[in-house]
């Protein structure tokens, strides 16, 4: 063997001993410079669903029991109320024998958690949605229910329970979402729902979805207004009797809400008070972006400008 191709043979081998051993070298390196975040393994680490465990649609809402937060309901939109007692590890069905399989709202009463309100019929506009048959109310924390009224809305939007007076109940009644008429518009009860009162109606058209109560004043209450309609081609979502309302009387006496709050066709609107500073309100109006309400004076966001809006 010549000197020449003993000296070509060892520079192959040589190359090919780099080739080999540099990426495992960069391996083990980069593993060595790996911060102690990423060298740990989160296998152990498991998303879990806490429930209901089997295919259930939709949820359409749920409420906590304030003095035993371990402790919630779950409205579902075709499936019931689920209870939970242990924070959502186990829930147990609670509305199986009852006139609907669809529930769109649940309330629970603030100063007696036993006494609790469901709104059957979800409280959303698809094509895929069931109707309900109105109230139900239980006294015995989920035990047993009676029903309570309400059956031709078909669509309970919202329930609102006075913090001064368990009978005392406030209901936003969708209405049909497939027809006009039915019960919709705002609707009162003083005595625990043996009887109830519509405080506030625009049309046939046109239900509400939400009904607020000032945490500071039971008498001022906030109530949003939605005109649509499901036809199997369309879904005409808004409309100009879609508003929010205010009452500072319980309901006597509402005025509009105006003079910058959209108007012409509107659609769903929804809307809640501040827990930590009941003077601010936040509306999503359908359409027309996010409102924000700073001690009654009404301003609009967008992320291209702010203008203030005159006093409503």
């Amino acid at each position: 063997m010549s000197h020449s191709f003993r000296n070509t043979t060892s520079a192959v081998v040589f190359l090919f001993t780099i080739l080999f051993t540099l990426p495992a070298h960069a391996q083990r390196k980069s593993k060595e410079d790996q911060p102690l975040w990423a060298k740990t393994s989160l296998s152990a680490f498991k998303f879990r669903n806490v429930g209901p465990a089997t295919t259930s649609g939709r949820i359409a809402d749920l409420a906590v029991d304030s003095k035993n937060p371990g402790t919630m309901y779950l409205a579902l939109a075709s499936s019931g109320v689920w209870k939970t007692t242990n924070n959502g590890t186990t829930f147990e069905p609670i509305f199986d024998s009852e006139g609907s399989y669809s529930t769109g709202c649940i309330a629970i009463d603030p100063n007696n958690s036993n006494v609790i309100w469901v709104g059957t019929g979800e409280n959303n506009n698809q094509r895929s949605v069931a109707y309900g048959d109105g109230l139900y109310v239980s006294r015995d924390a989920g035990k047993s229910w009676t029903k309570s009224g309400l059956e031709s809305s078909e669509h309970i939007g919202m329930i609102a329970i006075d913090p001064t007076d368990g009978n005392h109940i406030y209901v936003a009644a969708y209405g049909p979402l497939w027809s006009s008429g039915g019960e919709r518009g705002i609707y009162e009860s003083q005595n625990g729902g043996q009887t109830w009162t519509r405080i506030l109606f625009v049309d046939e058209h046109t239900g509400f979805n939400e009904i607020h109560i000032d945490p500071r004043d039971s008498q001022t209450l906030y109530a949003t207004a939605h005109q649509r309609r499901r036809h199997v081609y369309t879904h005409l979502s808004g409309g100009p009797n879609s508003a929010m309302y205010k009452s500072t009387d319980g309901g006597a006496h509402w005025n509009k809400v105006s003079n910058g709050f959209p108007s012409g066709d509107v659609g769903r609107i929804g809307m809640d008070i501040s827990p930590a500073n009941p003077d601010v309100l936040y509306a999503t109006v359908e359409g027309h972006g996010t409102f924000s309400s700073t001690d009654h004076w009404y301003g609009y966001f967008s992320s291209k400008s702010r203008r203030a809006l005159c006093h409503s």
